[in-house]
């Protein structure tokens, strides 16, 4: 999953970052967000970002109720602790406070989300209706963080029970985000919906789908969703042909695209893992 989550840095960076400069060099947030994106050094990028966490924090401590720089610190974080972080413990406090950072941005722009830390399934659900598309991009966010947040704890078998409110999350952003949509999230509902297997709620054939959209909405541009479908599809169903032909296809594929180039490289590392130990698996 860890390719797959850093196609949601893009916005959240670009809106905090746009904040830290003056309007003279408001150019900066995209520029910055853009060369750790199209960094094909993954060592590079995971040396760079604590920078800009660690700024983002300043401004976050400066203007505590902005939803947008909160936002850009949840994305930061959630991104640097799931692809990054060099043990558990360390993914469990850096994206404990993107989701922290994420919540507080959805409460300041939408009253009901306030109470989402504390609510069941069907109270989550219930405050999700009157979610609006002005909201879109801070509910992406939280989706975002709330999935790094339940990959770092993935051993606790009490985080899978929120992977539903998760989905319906999303489900929810597609609903509102029309033109505007993040191709991620398609990647995003894949991923959760293999999660689990059948027999305790997973949902392998609609998770396919999503795959499949996620590869035809990028023209096959984000590596990282054939390795995910790869992973949480065919290894899951033990379908070697599919497995082999998705991952071969990214060992193959040039990885250089705007907006891809980071996530690219490392799904390329992990998909020539992945074929090295499936005659083990399969």
């Amino acid at each position: 999953m860890k390719q797959a989550l850093l196609i949601g840095i893009l916005a959240s960076l670009l809106s905090g970052c746009a904040i830290v400069v003056s309007s003279a060099a408001s150019g900066l947030g995209e520029t910055i967000s853009g060369s750790v994106l199209n960094q094909d050094d993954p060592e590079i990028a995971k040396a760079a970002m604590p920078t800009f966490m660690v700024m983002i924090d300043g401004v976050i401590q400066d203007n505590p109720t902005d939803p947008d720089v909160l936002a850009a610190g949840a994305t930061l974080y959630a991104s640097y602790g799931a692809v990054f972080a060099d043990d558990e413990v360390r993914a469990s406090r850096l994206t404990t406070r993107a989701r922290r950072y994420a919540l507080t941005a959805m409460c300041e722009s939408y009253k009901p989300a306030c109470g989402w830390q504390d609510a069941n399934y069907d109270e989550f659900v219930a405050t999700l209706d009157g979610i609006r598309p002005k909201h879109a991009e801070l509910l992406y966010t939280y989706g975002f963080a709330s999935l790094a947040f339940l990959r770092a704890h993935s051993s606790d078998w009490n985080s899978l029970a929120e992977l539903p409110q998760i989905e319906a999350l999303f489900n929810r952003y597609l609903d509102i985000s029309g033109d505007e949509v993040n191709s991620a999230v398609y990647t995003y509902m894949g991923i959760l919906l293999t999660l689990r297997p059948p027999a305790l709620g997973g949902e392998p054939e609609r998770a396919r789908e999503y795959f499949e959209k996620a590869i035809e909405v990028t023209d096959g541009r984000d590596l990282s969703a054939k390795v995910e479908y790869a992973k949480g599809y065919a290894k899951l169903l033990y379908e070697r042909e599919l497995h082999d032909r998705l991952l071969n296809d990214v060992m193959a594929a040039d990885p250089y695209h705007d907006g891809f180039t980071l996530s690219n490289v490392l799904a390329k590392e992990e998909a020539a893992e992945l074929l090295a130990e499936a005659d083990d698996y399969f």
